[in-house]
């Protein structure tokens, strides 16, 4: 059968469809597993220091998740937003995570969480599109075409798992100029009503003599069904330690929550051994103009009810042990809220760094909430010194190669060995 043939037949039936993969451009977790315990591309040892990257898509409002509860014009301009005293996790007796975040507030208290304070970008815009880019890519001057994971894999030529995105459509922070991470759908394949496995692997059958690109049409074939097994055999997985698969809690909404299945798929991942460095998991849904409170408080539970667990059950390994989590959004939000109960796209916010050997406790300085910049919170740390000192520590290289001709200020984000 040949290549045409075989797309026309996925894109009718509705299998291929989503981003979840291109022809020949995926991988499934059963290959990724099957290529664990290989040597690392850059380090030898069966643990190489891992990153995982939780993007928070919409625009997290920073003051709703790190409260400067004792900040007089913090609850002057939210009077029907802002948080009482008493209602946060106090940090510092100034600053306190959102009530909602019972579990970061015990990681923080086992010293496994650092919250970076006021980062941002220089001369920001408030566009989500524009703003996400220059997250991703590390490149707020101008746009490029690359991921500052994305040029770090070209640096290392790292094999095709060296960089995983749990996520449907591949983020443009993996794309690099000569390699690329690869997306392995969280849900696996989902097959209309009359299509069954069988079909699609008689379609992944190489026919003796076909041209190369239906050869390669037929792998892309394959590649389904490779992430299909993959999520099923995440699924079946069992901890090395007990023998036994620890879950991540279902959100209280009905099942288990879209990052938490994505932090489990990481997870077993990292305990199989496989040789991935780099990981994206992601978020949405944090563009909350309007009745902000009780949406802001749903999201960040679900965010810490996937967070808190993924982290303990990393501690509980070797390899768990030497994963590093950083949580970030394009922008906060505006200080002021807006007459609809919501508050509108702002500039600077924290960033979250969670994991067995980060140096816990605040960096940086928050942000004053009366020397504005046209209503919105100054800047105070550049996002690239954040992602800069990861990269230092957790990927090894001289950052500055991947951070756009950014002179990096590092932050001691990391516990030294």
């Amino acid at each position: 059968m040949d290549a045409v043939t075989r797309r026309k037949f996925l894109i009718a039936s509705g299998v291929l469809g989503g981003g979840a993969v291109g022809l020949g451009a995926a991988i499934g977790l059963a290959d990724l597993l099957h290529r664990a315990k290989a040597q690392d591309p850059e380090e030898p040892g069966d643990n190489p220091d891992k990153l995982v990257v939780v993007t928070l898509y919409g625009g997290n409002d920073g003051l709703a998740t790190v409260v400067p509860h004792g900040d007089d014009a913090y609850q002057s301009a939210r009077p029907e937003l802002a948080y009482a005293s008493g209602q946060v996790l106090d940090l510092n007796g100034t600053l306190g995570l959102n009530p909602a975040l019972v579990g970061l507030k015990k990681l923080w208290d086992d010293g496994q969480l650092a919250i970076v304070l006021g980062v941002g970008y220089p001369q920001p815009d408030r566009s989500h599109f524009h703003s996400m880019d220059v997250w991703q890519t590390a490149s707020p001057a101008h746009p490029i075409k690359s991921g500052w994971v994305g040029r770090w894999l070209d640096a290392v030529k790292g094999p095709l798992e060296t960089a995983v995105s749990f996520e449907p459509v591949l983020p443009p922070l993996l794309v690099g100029a000569e390699r690329s991470g690869v997306s392995v759908g969280v849900s696996g394949l989902q097959l209309p009503a009359g299509i069954t496995s069988d079909m699609l692997a008689r379609l992944g059958q190489v026919v003796p003599g076909e041209p190369m690109i239906g050869a390669r049409a037929a792998a892309g074939i394959r590649d389904l069904l490779d992430i299909d097994r993959l999520v099923r055999e995440a699924e079946r997985a069992e901890r090395p330690s007990t023998g036994t698969r620890q879950e991540i809690p279902a959100t209280g909404t009905g099942g288990e929550s879209a990052l938490a299945a994505q932090l489990n798929l990481v997870a077993s991942c990292v305990e199989a051994g496989v040789r991935t460095r780099v990981y994206s998991v992601s978020l949405g849904g944090f563009d909350l103009h309007a009745q902000e409170r009780a949406g802001q408080e749903m999201l960040l539970r679900e965010l810490d009810q996937a967070l808190t667990p993924f982290v303990q059950r990393l501690s509980a390994t070797q390899a768990g042990r030497r994963v590093t989590v950083v949580v970030y959004s394009e922008f906060g939000r505006r200080v002021r809220a807006n007459s609809a109960f919501g508050t509108d796209h702002g500039t600077a916010g924290p960033m979250f760094v969670l994991g067995p050997h980060v140096a816990g406790g605040l960096h940086g300085v928050q942000p004053s909430l009366t020397d504005l910049d046209d209503g919105d919170l100054k800047m105070t740390t550049d996002f690239r010194d954040v992602f800069g000192s990861i990269i230092e520590s957790v990927l090894h290289p001289d950052p500055e190669r991947f951070l756009e001709g950014h002179k990096l200020r590092p932050i001691p984000l990391i516990k030294k060995a």
